[in-house]
């Protein structure tokens, strides 16, 4: 998998525990719901890298 996908998925799971942190910070259950859906798909997503990563070699 190449370094810039593995930076979106990364950024993707950052972006999404800013936002949950956000929501919890004013108090939005969606933002916060949002956020959480957002860093868990970042995270899913790197978790695919990695195996692609280790059948690859």
């Amino acid at each position: 998998m190449s370094i810039s996908k593995k930076i979106a998925h990364k950024a993707e799971a950052v972006k999404g525990g800013a936002k949950k942190s956000v929501g919890r910070a004013t108090g939005s259950p969606r933002l916060r719901t949002e956020g959480r859906g957002d860093q868990i798909k970042g995270n899913i997503k790197q978790a695919g890298a990695k195996i692609k990563d280790a059948f690859k070699h």
